[in-house]
């Protein structure tokens, strides 16, 4: 018996021992992970699309100050504006053409300096007796007083009421009011500015843009058309500026230099304006 017992004892003991272990193997894939792709947010995605040339005309506006305008920057200030120049024209005498041709030239069409933060489209000063809001701004001296205005049609009814209001500018309105040509010299002939060139460019302007058009809108019947400058034959010494002119091109076309030019029309500098006559011999 006691063999018996050990030998069931034994057998029992290596049964326990002998029971397999399950083991876990990883098994690898040999196909390829997939690659994560980060979408990028659509709004970070910019897109560039060529921008395609565009042929603009340009104007160089400098009575104020020189800047640079496109015909339609010009073409969209007269359209803001005509209708106020032509009910100034009609309350106080002015010339809607001349009203315009200066708002275009000092305020740069709009876009210049006193124009933006002072709407003041005439470059007028401060002045004595001004009570009104102001700015300061470099003209002809550092920081110079210059008139603000609530808004634009303020700045063109001061304008009205500052060459209505001075006795120098008195002979203007004995002027017809169609002849933008007397007026634009007659401005400066009466003081309102010392640039040689500035009727010129009024008149320039004026032509260009067919300014003239509203004067005979506010006149009807009483319009009387005059000759455009643009339109005056010229004679072999002289030369009218066209668009692209500069005045070094003007002096290799003829055959002179720059100073010449400068010398033979009593230019300060070399600033010239479309529709300007040069003269090309004294």
């Amino acid at each position: 018996m006691k063999r018996i017992i050990i030998f069931l004892l034994a057998l029992f003991i290596y049964s326990c021992g002998s029971s397999s272990k399950v083991r876990t193997a990883s098994v690898k894939s040999n196909k390829p992970k997939a690659a994560v792709v980060k979408k990028r947010p659509m709004a970070a995605v910019k897109q560039h699309t060529p921008e395609k040339p565009t042929q603009t005309k340009s104007e160089v506006l400098e009575a104020t100050s020189k800047i640079a305008v496109t015909t339609e920057v010009v073409n969209n200030y007269i359209s803001q504006y005509k209708e106020t120049a032509k009910e100034n024209m009609r309350k106080h005498g002015i010339p809607s053409s001349i009203t315009l041709a200066q708002g275009i030239l000092e305020s740069g069409a709009g876009t210049g300096v006193l124009a933006q933060k002072a709407n003041n489209h005439f470059g007028i000063k401060c002045h004595t007796g001004w009570n009104g809001d102001s700015v300061r701004h470099d003209d002809d001296a550092e920081q110079e007083c210059f008139r603000k205005y609530e808004l634009p049609s303020e700045s063109y009814r001061d304008h009205s009421l500052f060459l209505t209001s001075r006795s120098r500018y008195a002979a203007l309105f004995k002027l017809d009011k169609g002849d933008y040509i007397s007026w634009a010299k007659g401005l400066r002939s009466a003081g309102y500015a010392t640039d040689v060139k500035y009727p010129d460019k009024l008149i320039g302007l004026i032509e260009r843009y067919e300014l003239y058009k509203y004067d005979a809108e506010v006149l009807e019947g009483n319009y009387k058309p005059i000759a455009k400058v643009s339109d005056i034959p010229l004679d072999a010494k002289s030369y009218r500026v066209s668009q692209g002119d500069t005045l070094y091109s003007i002096s290799k076309k003829f055959n002179l230099s720059v100073a010449e030019l400068m010398q033979i029309n009593n230019l300060p500098d070399n600033a010239i304006s479309v529709g300007q006559i040069i003269k090309i011999k004294s």
